[in-house]
C-alpha cells in the first residue's frame, strides 16, 4: 500500500519533496569541509567543526588550496584540476593540525570542488587490507547462497559484524516504493522489524536518488549539532551548495526526529543496485550514537556491490528460466495456430499452455462479437462489458494489465473472486478483439511498521512517531503481473497477428487465383455454351424433317428412338442455354435503376400463366418496395424463384405461393415461400451451386443452374441468399438487396 493511495495530504507530500536535502547549508560535526571555485582552486566556503582549528590553522576562507591548513593539500592541485565533472576521488589521509589524520575525499559538483577531511575514529583499521579476510568470507558465503533471501540474510550478517551496530536488515523496494524486510541479524537491544513494510513515504523521491547516486550513508548521531556552512560575503547570493555526494553533508531535521522516534542513535545504510536502479537498501541502526570508520564503510560498500551483482545475477538467472518456461507454451500455441484456421478455437484446444503462458487461472478470447471463455472466469456478458472498458481506455502498447482491477473500474467488484487481475492484449486494429487472462483475488494480511495512513491535519511536515507493527487486510487485489507475463502476453500477440495477416496473404492469394480462374471458366463456358447452341438446333431440326419425310415408313421403335433424339437435344439445347445465360451474368455490365418491385413480380407471375394452367394457385403478394437494381437481372431471379415454386407445388393438393417482404436498418428482404415438397435442411449449402439438384431429373424438370443464376445476381448487387425448408411441408427462399448510400426509396 503505497502513501501515495494513504490518503496523505498535499500539504505533507509537497513539503517533502521541497525539503533541501541536497543544500542543506551544513555538516555533521566529524570533521571539515572546503568548498573550492574549480578554476582557481580557492576556498568559497568551509564548514569546520573544531573552532580551535582555524585558530591554530587560520581561516581558510578566501585563500588558495596550497595556503588553507598549513599546506597539507598542496600537493593534491594536480589531481583536482584533472577531477572531471561528478566525479569522487580519495585523495588518503591528510593531518589537520592536532585533530589527527583526516580522510580526505574531493568531488567535482558544477563549478565548485569539495572537499571533505573526515576525522579518525579511535581504533580504526589502518587500511582497507585489514579488512579484506571478512570480504574475503563473504564473498565465499554467498557463492553457495542459493536464493536472494539466502543472499540478503549472509549480508546483513556480515555487515553488523563488520560494523558492530544492534540491527542490520536488509529490505527491498515494491513497485510503488513501499520497502519489505527480507533479512535481519542484530543483538536484543533493538526489536526486530523482520517481514515489516514501511510505506513510500519514509523515503521520499530525491532522497531514493541519492541513495542510487551514493552508496553509503552514516549519520553518527541522532542528536548531532550541525555545523554551518560559511561562505565568503562575496558568494552570498550565490546558489546554495550541493552537498549531495559528501559524507559528511547534514541531513534533514525531519530523518532526525525520525531516528529518535524508531529509538535510534545511528544509522548507517548501504544502497543496493540492480541494473542502475534502486533495488533495496542495507538499512543498520544502533541505539547509541556509533561511528563507522571510513575503511569499514568502504568495505560496507564493496559488499553491497557484490550483493548487488549476486542479486542481479539471480534474477537474471530466474527471468532466463521463467522465460524459456514461457516460451514452450508459447512454442505449442503456436504450433496450434499454425495449423488451424481459427486461431480462437486453436488456443482453446490447449487450455493449460494458454493458461500457463501468464501463469493464470482464467482467459477469454473476444474476436467480431464472439467470446470464448477458459478456466475461471468472469460470465461472457462480464467479459463483453470488460471490452469495452477495455476499448475506451485506449490502451497504449496494445497491452493492459492491473492487479487491483476493482479500485480502477468498480463494475468489476461483482467478480472481483476470479478476476481482480487482468491481463489483456488487443490483437485488432478495426475490432473489439482481445485475448484476456484472469488472475483471482488474493486475500492477505501485511504487516506494517506503523500505521502507514497520513491523517489530513494541514500541520507542516513532520516524521511518524509509532513503529507498532500495524495489519492491513488487502483484498480485492490478485498476484501482481511481472515483466515475464507482459513479454510473454506481447509474443503471442505478435504471433497472432503475424498468423492472421499470412493468412490474410494467403487467402487474398488464392482468391486473386480463384477469380482468375472463374474468368477463364466464364470465358470457356461462354464460348462452348455459344458454339454447341447451333449443333443441338440442327440436330432438333433435322430430326423434325425426318419425321416429316420419313414418318411413315418408321416403325414403332424407330419411332420412339427419334422422339428421344429430339427430346435429348432439346434438353441439351436448354442447359446450354442457361449455361450460356449464366456465363453472361459475370461478364455483362449492371446498370441499377430504381424500379418497382411489385410491378416486376406481377410481370414475372403473368408470363409464368403457362406453367400452372389447369391449377388454383393461392397467391399471396404483400406490397413491395421500390429497390436500386439492375431490372433485366432482377427480373430473372424472380423468374427463377417463383417457376420453381410452381415446380415444386403441382402435386400439392392445395397450392400456395407467398412473396413476401422485410426491411432492416441496412436492406431489403424479399423472399418466396410455397408449400410445395420442400427439401432436406443436411442439403441446404448445396442449393446455390452450380448443376446441384435435391431432386431427380425424372420426378421435376431442370438444369440445376437456376438458383445459381439467383445467387450471382444478388452478389452483384451486395446482397445475400439462403433457404429454409422441410421435406413435405415446402420451401422459403430469401435474397436481399442493400441500400445504396444509406437511402430508402
Amino acid at each position: 500500500m503505497s502513501s501515495r493511495n494513504s490518503g496523505a495530504s498535499a500539504l505533507e507530500l509537497s513539503s517533502c519533496a521541497r525539503e533541501p536535502i541536497r543544500t542543506p547549508g551544513a555538516i555533521q560535526p566529524y570533521g571539515l569541509i572546503l568548498v573550492l571555485d574549480h578554476l582557481t582552486l580557492t576556498v568559497n566556503a568551509r564548514a569546520v567543526a573544531q573552532p580551535d582549528l582555524i585558530e591554530a590553522l587560520g581561516d581558510p576562507l578566501g585563500h588558495s588550496l596550497e595556503a588553507v591548513l598549513g599546506g597539507t593539500l598542496a600537493h593534491c592541485r594536480p589531481l583536482l584540476e584533472a577531477l572531471e565533472q561528478g566525479a569522487s576521488h580519495f585523495l588518503g589521509t591528510h593531518p589537520v593540525g592536532t585533530a589527527g589524520h583526516h580522510h580526505t575525499v574531493a568531488h567535482r559538483i558544477g563549478d565548485e570542488i569539495i572537499i571533505e577531511l573526515e576525522a579518525p575514529v579511535p581504533g580504526e583499521p589502518g587500511s582497507l587490507e585489514d579488512l579484506y579476510p571478512s570480504i574475503r568470507r563473504f564473498m565465499a558465503a554467498i557463492e553457495r547462497a542459493p536464493t536472494t533471501q539466502a543472499l540478503c540474510e549472509l549480508a546483513a550478517e556480515h555487515i553488523r559484524a563488520l560494523t558492530g551496530f544492534d540491527r542490520t536488515m536488509l529490505y527491498q523496494f515494491d513497485p510503488d516504493w513501499n520497502g519489505a524486510v527480507l533479512a535481519e541479524d542484530r543483538n536484543t537491544v533493538l526489536p526486530s522489524y523482520l517481514d515489516l513494510r514501511f510505506p513510500e513515504s519514509d523515503i521520499p523521491a530525491q532522497a531514493r536518488e541519492l541513495y542510487r547516486q551514493n552508496r553509503v550513508r552514516l549519520i553518527a548521531d541522532s542528536h548531532y549539532t550541525p555545523v554551518p556552512l560559511v561562505r565568503l560575503p562575496a558568494s552570498a547570493d550565490a546558489p546554495p551548495t550541493d552537498l549531495g555526494p559528501a559524507m559528511l553533508r547534514s541531513v534533514s531535521p525531519v530523518h532526525l526526529q525520525y531516528m529518535r522516534n524508531m529509538g535510534t542513535g545511528a544509522s548507517m545504510s548501504v544502497s543496493v543496485l540492480c541494473e542502475g536502479e534502486l533495488w533495496g537498501l542495507i538499512s543498520c541502526h544502533n541505539q547509541v550514537a556509533r561511528r563507522v570508520p571510513y575503511h569499514v564503510r568502504t568495505a560496507c560498500e564493496f559488499i553491497g556491490q557484490i550483493l548487488s551483482l549476486q542479486i542481479a545475477l539471480k534474477q537474471r538467472a530466474v527471468l532466463i528460466e521463467e522465460r524459456i518456461a514461457r516460451r514452450a507454451f508459447q512454442v505449442r500455441l503456436l504450433g496450434r495456430m499454425a495449423g488451424d484456421t481459427d486461431f480462437m478455437a486453436a488456443l482453446g484446444r490447449d487450455q493449460p499452455s494458454l493458461l500457463a503462458l501468464t501463469h493464470s487461472t482464467g482467459a477469454a478470447i473476444v474476436h467480431r462479437g464472439e467470446c470464448i471463455l477458459h478456466g475461471d472466469c468472469p460470465s461472457q456478458r462480464q467479459v463483453m462489458q470488460l471490452v469495452q472498458w477495455l476499448t475506451a481506455q485506449q490502451i497504449e502498447g496494445d497491452i493492459f494489465c492491473t492487479d487491483t482491477l476493482p479500485q480502477r473500474w468498480k463494475e468489476a467488484q461483482a467478480f472481483a473472486g476470479v478476476a481482480s487481475g487482468v491481463l489483456a492484449i488487443s490483437i485488432s486494429q478495426l475490432h473489439d478483439s482481445f485475448v484476456i487472462w484472469f488472475r483471482p483475488e488474493v486475500v492477505r494480511t501485511v504487516r506494517w511498521g506503523g500505521d502507514p495512513r497520513k491523517e489530513e491535519t494541514g500541520q507542516p511536515l513532520s516524521p511518524r512517531t509509532s513503529f507498532e507493527g500495524w495489519k492491513q487486510t488487502v483484498r480485492q487485489q490478485s498476484l501482481p503481473w511481472n515483466e515475464v507475463d507482459r513479454d510473454a502476453a506481447l509474443e503471442l500477440r505478435a504471433a497472432i497477428v503475424d498468423i492472421v495477416l499470412r493468412k490474410a496473404e494467403e487467402m487474398a492469394a488464392l482468391n486473386e487465383q480463384l477469380l482468375r480462374s472463374n474468368k477463364e471458366l466464364e470465358a470457356f463456358s461462354y464460348s462452348v455454351s455459344h458454339d454447341l447452341r447451333a449443333p443441338f438446333r440442327h440436330i432438333v431440326g433435322y430430326s423434325e424433317l425426318l419425321w416429316s419425310s420419313a414418318g411413315e415408313r418408321l416403325n414403332d421403335s424407330e419411332k420412339r428412338f427419334l422422339e428421344t433424339i429430339v427430346e435429348s437435344a432439346k434438353s441439351a439445347g436448354t442447359l446450354v442455354d442457361d449455361l450460356l445465360s449464366f456465363s453472361q451474368m459475370g461478364r455483362s455490365t449492371m446498370g441499377q435503376i430504381a424500379m418497382e418491385m411489385t410491378a416486376l413480380v406481377d410481370d414475372v407471375r403473368h408470363k409464368l400463366d403457362m406453367e400452372y394452367t389447369g391449377r388454383a394457385i393461392d397467391w399471396q403478394i404483400a406490397t413491395l418496395p421500390k429497390v436500386l437494381a439492375d431490372p433485366g437481372m432482377l427480373r430473372l431471379v424472380w423468374q427463377n424463384l417463383l417457376a420453381n415454386a410452381i415446380k415444386f407445388t403441382r402435386d400439392t393438393p392445395e397450392p400456395r405461393i407467398e412473396i413476401g417482404h422485410e426491411r432492416t436498418d441496412t436492406e431489403d428482404v424479399f423472399f418466396v415461400k410455397d408449400n410445395g415438397c420442400g427439401f432436406d435442411m443436411r442439403y441446404v449449402d448445396k442449393l446455390f451451386g452450380v448443376f446441384q439438384r435435391l431432386h431427380h431429373v425424372d420426378e421435376y424438370e431442370g438444369t440445376g443452374i437456376g438458383l445459381a443464376n439467383v445467387h450471382r445476381i444478388i452478389t452483384r448487387h451486395g446482397g445475400r441468399t439462403w433457404a429454409q425448408g422441410q421435406v413435405g411441408a415446402g420451401a422459403t427462399f430469401f435474397f436481399t438487396i442493400p441500400f445504396t448510400a444509406g437511402d430508402h426509396l
